[in-house]
């Protein structure tokens, strides 16, 4: 027989994968996360998700430009998704520094390796990379026109841009242990490698190249507490 505590994780999962925003009951803290769909709010969620965590999730429409208004600049000045509101009212913005504040926040969901381990050494190193080589270079093939003066090849500047992630993610699938991206098993790393492979490179590259990676994403995808998160942000209709 499952505990209340298990119950209420799962009536929390259930209520985020249909878009719902859960019950707040008397004295429950919840955390509320700023986001559009298919954006770097994904992995923040699929983490909450994972960790049982109470939950909402605010939408901030990327194609309306809504994290440009002063509502959310209030919440995040530079503009930028996603961002999680903690329990106790504190903003965190950047998507590893969430992911690492969530693992901190629910240590019995072992979403990190333990404290002082190599491993955990290995999660800090490769969460950096992603965040620092990999994420930048995403605004670029996406917003090219950013990047170039006016009369520049934009599209040469997107290719360039493309050329780099490639580079970077084929560095991720070299050193992933296995099945999950550390040899002791699922974390946050999971997450973030997944949704790197939902973005910025074709089908058809990424399944020539990237087995593994393809696999661990599909292996995400299908965790019961993730799957949902998953539909709602990259197999929508």
């Amino acid at each position: 027989m499952q505990s209340p505590q298990a119950l209420l994780a799962g009536f929390f999962l259930a209520a985020a994968g249909l878009g719902l925003k859960p019950w707040n009951r008397a004295g429950a803290s919840m955390y509320t996360l700023y986001g559009d769909l298919g954006s770097g709010a994904f992995s923040a969620e699929a983490a909450l998700a994972e960790a049982g965590a109470p939950y909402t999730f605010e939408m901030v429409s990327l194609e309306r430009g809504e994290q440009k208004q002063p509502a959310f600049l209030a919440i995040n000045p530079s503009g930028k998704m996603p961002a999680l509101r903690l329990a106790e009212g504190q903003i965190v913005t950047e998507s590893a520094a969430i992911l690492m504040t969530i693992a901190d926040h629910f240590p019995g969901a072992r979403l990190l390796p333990p404290l002082a381990s190599p491993a955990r050494a290995q999660a800090y190193r490769w969460l950096a990379f992603m965040a620092g080589e990999v994420y930048p270079i995403v605004e670029i093939v996406d917003y090219p026109e950013r990047f170039a003066p006016p009369g520049c090849d934009v599209e040469g500047v997107r290719r360039i841009a493309r050329d780099r992630i490639r580079e970077r993610v084929l560095i991720l699938e070299r050193m992933m242990a296995g099945e999950t991206f550390l040899p002791g098993g699922f974390s946050i790393l999971d997450i973030y490698a997944a949704m790197f492979s939902r973005w910025s490179l074709e089908p058809d590259w990424k399944l020539a190249h990237l087995p593994r990676l393809m696999a661990l994403a599909e292996a995400v995808s299908n965790r019961p507490a993730i799957a949902p998160v998953w539909q709602r942000h990259f197999v929508r209709t």
